[in-house]
């Protein structure tokens, strides 16, 4: 059934009144200057990298997989990629495994799983951060074998974990993004990992080598190399200022939410991965205080980049445009003729007051 919502569209380059046509896709957006000013509508969300929500963990299996997709969407996300964390082998395969399946079959009110993230188990041991210290080195016949059991669409691992950039060759050879983090390299060894196929930097500043003006590591080798990276919008990884410098020298710098078990649920203890952490108000920490993850929504980074001096159309494309473009997913990320009819309504005060995946209407959470 073809249906029309009317209100201000939030476009590639601007904002219009007007109407957007759709079923599966959109069919039409069309200027109309009697339109009302609500709602706000915006494409949906893409988020790269997901490791949990609604209290499950995507390491747990596919029912947890499901539960996290069922929360990110109804905060407007439609895309998203689920994360895995360093674990053993077999405890890797079955995550893989698991993410496949839900990704082959998806379920009525889940968002759409464009494939997988696979952060770990090749990083830096001495720059874990949150994750669980099961990490290997140089094991590329390990690293082939996942990439034949699912679709994994981005890798994060660290020059030490991949000394002679044999695993980075093979998962570019096969078409995954590969980006650089939880690393204390220099910025000669980021910057030979990106000769050797990397194109991109996970969750930028935070588990990595920083910015010394003598001793450049990670971070500097991003902020004067990179096309791309990610970066966690909550405001509590990283600062509104640095959040703005990265925008301005990474040309196609994308927010994702890092977002953990704990996103949607009240304070308390949850799990990423085999350890244990804990909801603090808008914080998810280690017992020694280290952050784990995040609890922000899609919704909510949003709000921030507007608070932090975005407008709407460049906070839309950071959100959505490019991270749907980062995995070439050229059927979404923008509310334009031939895309999905994947969408995100909002209200005067940019509150969430909708969501549409594919023509349908999506319950949205009420937390």
């Amino acid at each position: 059934m073809v249906r029309e919502i009317r209100g201000r569209i939030v476009t590639e380059e601007r904002v219009i009144r007007g109407r957007v046509v759709f079923d599966e896709v959109i069919h039409a957006v069309e200027p109309d200057p009697s339109a009302p000013g609500e709602p706000l509508v915006l494409p949906g969300f893409v988020d790269l990298h997901v490791h949990g929500g609604g209290g499950a963990d995507v390491m747990e299996g596919e029912e947890a997989v499901r539960t996290a997709a069922r929360l990110h969407l109804a905060h407007g996300t439609t895309t998203l990629l689920p994360t895995t964390v360093c674990a053993p082998k077999e405890v890797l395969r079955r995550a893989v495994a698991a993410i496949e399946a839900v990704r082959r079959a998806p379920g009525v009110g889940e968002a759409r799983i464009a494939g997988i993230h696979l952060e770990g188990p090749f990083l830096d041991p001495r720059a874990l951060g949150a994750q669980p210290p099961h990490v290997l080195c140089d094991d590329v016949d390990f690293a082939h074998e996942l990439l034949h059991l699912g679709a994994i669409r981005v890798v994060t691992l660290a020059p030490e974990g991949d000394p002679h950039g044999r695993i980075t060759r093979l998962f570019a050879e096969h078409g995954v993004r590969v980006q650089i983090g939880h690393t204390r390299c220099t910025a000669a060894a980021a910057k030979a990992l990106l000769e050797a196929g990397a194109c991109g930097f996970t969750h930028l500043f935070n588990a990595m080598s920083g910015l010394h003006h003598r001793e450049p590591g990670a971070a500097a080798a991003a902020l004067a190399l990179a096309e791309w990276a990610e970066i966690i919008p909550d405001l509590q990884h990283v600062d509104a200022v640095a959040i703005l410098a990265a925008r301005r020298a990474i040309p196609h710098l994308y927010g994702v939410t890092d977002a953990v078990s704990a996103a949607g649920m009240p304070d308390g203890t949850y799990r990423l991965g085999g350890r244990r952490v804990r909801r603090r108000g808008e914080r998810v920490e280690l017992p020694d205080g280290t952050l784990a993850g995040s609890v922000l929504t899609m919704d909510r980074a949003l709000v921030n980049l507007l608070a932090i001096g975005l407008d709407v159309v460049e906070a839309a494309r950071r959100l959505s445009t490019l991270p749907a473009r980062r995995l070439g997913l050229h059927d979404r990320g923008a509310v334009a003729p031939g895309r999905l009819a994947d969408l995100v309504l909002l209200d005067g005060q940019h509150r969430l007051c909708g969501v549409v995946l594919g023509s349908r209407d999506v319950r949205l959470s009420g937390g």
